[in-house]
């Protein structure tokens, strides 16, 4: 379990298709302090299992291993060696829940359909599949590469989301341009009532 609040951005070294799998490997700075083999982290919001470390203090390699449904699922196909992916260590028990609940389990690939500033601020605008449109609610909580975020609108495509100057420094999605791939996740709240309704037979008729 995650909570959308971004630890920091890891840099993509290698992106290598083997027989079996995808490797992926990044260099994490913060993320790498206690890390081990087996570890979960999320890396642009997709919940990935740590399959081998490289390196030395300081300078530390991560691999993942990305199953062909994952890669072709998420916005990881697009990354290059060089590229920036948000990172996030999973909630330890005792710790504050800064954001909302996050998965690690990508709903969708939404498209960026403008990314632009506004006074000290940043607008965004995302095109999303039905998967995730349905779970949208005006100040509802979503996940975009990881990231927790309040809707400010919901649009017949997608939704538009504000973002503070903070999250844009911190986050790969100063990176981002119009027309790029975003990982989303729906809030996991409104899909368990869903779910609820749809025992109980209160779906709208």
């Amino acid at each position: 379990m995650f909570t959308g609040i971004v630890e920091e951005t890891g840099v993509v070294e290698r992106v290598q298709p083997t027989d079996r799998a995808i490797e992926l490997t990044v260099r994490p700075r913060l993320c790498a302090r206690g890390l081990k083999v087996g570890d979960s982290l999320a890396v642009n919001g997709c919940c990935l299992t740590v399959v081998k470390l490289s390196g030395r203090a300081g300078r530390k390699l991560a691999q993942f291993d990305l199953l062909r449904e994952t890669w072709e699922r998420t916005n990881l196909q697009f990354v290059r060696p060089g590229s920036l992916v948000n990172l996030e260590r999973p909630l330890a028990t005792n710790a504050r829940l800064g954001g909302h609940f996050v998965t690690g389990h990508i709903d969708g690939v939404g498209r960026i359909t403008k990314w632009e500033r506004s006074g000290q601020d940043w607008v965004l605008d995302v095109a999303a599949p039905a998967e995730v449109r349905r779970y949208l609610v005006f100040k509802g909580s979503v996940a975009v590469d990881g990231i927790s975020l309040t809707v400010a609108a919901v649009t017949k495509a997608g939704f538009r989301i504000w973002i503070i100057p903070h999250t844009w420094e911190v986050t790969a999605l100063r990176e981002r341009k119009t027309g790029d791939a975003v990982n989303l996740e729906a809030d996991l709240i409104g899909k368990y009532v869903e779910q609820m309704l749809q025992k109980m037979d209160l779906r709208p008729k």
